[in-house]
């Protein structure tokens, strides 16, 4: 990988500079979101690349979903629901 066939960081930031137009069209007050979610998608980009998935944006949003779970344990934990 690498010359012939894109890494995945390479792939990946083609997809988040897509992602990042899409929230230039979007209202001030949800850019943040956005913003998030992308920081949150880089966060496991290492097990993305070792996986070897054929489509880039299943190992982006997988580590958006791990993310937010990791978030909303800690949020149960905090108040114990």
């Amino acid at each position: 990988m690498g010359r012939t066939v894109p890494t995945f960081r390479e792939e990946m930031e083609r997809i988040v500079a897509r992602w990042e137009k899409f929230g230039r069209a979007m209202r001030s007050e949800d850019r943040p979101y956005l913003e998030r979610v992308i920081s949150k998608a880089r966060r496991n980009a290492a097990a993305s690349s070792y996986s070897a998935m054929l489509n880039p944006v299943e190992g982006m949003l997988l580590s958006v979903l791990i993310e937010q779970e990791k978030e909303i344990d800690g949020l149960r934990n905090r108040y114990r629901f």
